[in-house]
């Protein structure tokens, strides 16, 4: 790793303590990062012709994640991913989690506690209203899965938050 990939990989990093700016800055420093593996010693390997093939699997997983990025909050069955990505479900499945190193599922439930995140923090909403926004039915629930993820339930993330920016204002 060169220190100016290790400085982006840090910058990307950071973006988690600042959420409001992630959908705006996180693509640009993805970006560089990218640009900083192709450019590296290691870059020759990065462009192999299967990574820059349009039916290619990488592009075929790619397309399913975005459908899954615009449809985060809503149901869905891994068939009809796989079928959007033109494979078979075994196919799918395995390139998947060969590319993103979790289930279709689980990623699924990042995208929207990500998502539950930033609606807390940056645009101040209350629990239960950023847990139902992003797909969950049950309060409990995700209370449950957002404080196995980032480590603290949403209220408490809320209070820590507010203290760490001075505020007094908490969201009931």
């Amino acid at each position: 790793m060169t220190p100016a990939l290790g400085d982006s990989l840090v910058r990307l990093v950071r973006l988690l303590g600042t959420p409001r700016d992630i959908s705006v800055v996180a693509p640009l420093v993805q970006r560089e990062v990218l640009y900083r593996l192709l450019v590296g010693e290691q870059g020759a390997r990065l462009t192999a012709r299967h990574l820059i093939v349009p039916d290619s699997q990488s592009r075929q997983i790619e397309r399913a994640i975005d459908w899954l990025r615009a449809n985060y909050m809503q149901p869905f069955r891994v068939d009809d991913l796989a079928r959007i990505a033109a494979m078979s479900v075994s196919t799918f499945h395995h390139h998947f989690k060969a590319i993103t190193a979790m289930s279709p599922l689980q990623y699924q439930k990042q995208l929207r506690l990500q998502e539950a995140r930033r609606l807390l923090l940056a645009d101040r909403m209350d629990v239960a209203s950023a847990g139902h926004r992003v797909g969950y039915e049950s309060s409990s629930q995700f209370s449950r899965e957002y404080g196995r993820f980032f480590g603290v339930p949403p209220r408490r993330d809320l209070a820590l938050a507010a203290f760490s920016f001075g505020s007094t204002h908490l969201e009931p």
